[in-house]
């Protein structure tokens, strides 16, 4: 682990170093790292499955960060903008990502087409607000536009995980899996129910429970405890939205850092307790780059310019 570790994380400052000396963003330096740590080049295998799950923990406190400069007020003021902007684009994407992965050569159908037309609609929380932050524009009125947007479609998001494996079922023996609308409307319901229980415990319930932990250990004048506590709350709040409410642990740590940044404890939470959050999230960035596979990539070439054509100059 410690190899793996020290690969991905040397690679990603070096070729970050490059890439910000030929003004480019860092971020190409961190997915190019990625793709050479993937290489059989280091006498020992680097194991991506670590670098993934370290990863995981960057992508929760980068968006716990983001939650503490943020409130509820601020989503609120840009939902006439962001709502109706989300969900109209996102369906005019996923329809034209279909048509793009049609005449492209795409293989599995109107289906096939319309899950990768969905793929295409969302864009990278991670990627757009590490964007944002780099450029200081995220506490822009832009900035918050574009965050609501990205709140918007999270929710998009968790909609298509939980319809599709109500609506696509896969034959117990294996095979073609079967398109049913029987239980789509039952899917529906439990999801609304449980985002919105989400959202209460969390906001309301959490708000109260978190403030009294926060006040409870910084009694004991600890920076470790204190540190200790606030990366408790934010992985423990992510993974249960996860776990329990079948919501991505972004949109659950984003939740757990507005609430805490409606708290005394926000500047010191910033300040004291997430400054490994960098280093974790360069993690995520190394692990995208190590998914890449440059024979896929050749083989379906034209999917691959056509989605690069579709993000470029229409997205």
């Amino acid at each position: 682990m410690i190899f793996t570790l020290v690969i991905g994380l040397t690679l990603a400052l070096v070729l970050g170093m490059l890439a910000q000396k030929l003004k480019l963003s860092p971020l190409v330096g961190y997915l190019v790292a990625g793709m050479l740590a993937a290489q059989p080049w280091w006498g020992e295998p680097v194991d991506a499955h670590v670098v993934e799950e370290f990863s995981h923990i960057g992508v929760v406190l980068l968006l716990f960060g983001v939650g503490l400069h943020f409130h509820f007020k601020d989503l609120l003021a840009v939902r006439k903008v962001a709502v109706p902007g989300a969900v109209t684009c996102s369906l005019l994407w996923t329809g034209i990502g279909g048509l793009v992965y049609y005449l492209c050569g795409g293989s599995g159908g109107w289906v096939a087409a319309a899950i990768f037309g969905m793929c295409v609609c969302v864009s990278s929380t991670v990627v757009l607000t590490r964007v944002l932050e780099d450029n200081k524009m995220l506490q822009t009125p832009a900035g918050h536009t574009a965050l609501g947007w990205l709140v918007v479609e999270d929710m998009f998001t968790i909609v298509l995980l939980v319809l599709l494996p109500a609506v696509f079922i896969l034959p117990e023996g294996g095979g073609k899996a079967v398109f049913c609308i029987d239980d789509l409307g039952a899917a529906l319901w439990g999801m609304v129910w449980k985002l919105a229980l989400m959202v209460f415990c969390v906001a309301f319930v959490g708000k109260y429970i978190i403030s009294r932990v926060l006040t409870f250990v910084a009694r004991n004048n600890s920076n470790e405890l204190f540190t200790l506590a606030v990366l408790t709350i934010a992985l423990g709040v992510a993974v249960l939205s996860a776990e329990v409410f079948n919501a991505s642990m972004v949109f659950g740590a984003f939740l757990s850092g507005m609430v805490v940044g409606q708290s005394k404890f926000a500047s010191r939470a910033a300040a004291d307790a997430l400054p490994m959050r960098d280093a974790f999230a360069v993690l995520f960035f190394v692990s995208v780059g190590m998914g890449f596979d440059i024979f896929g990539l050749l083989e379906h070439w034209e999917l691959a310019l056509g989605t690069l054509a579709l993000t470029l100059l229409w997205k």
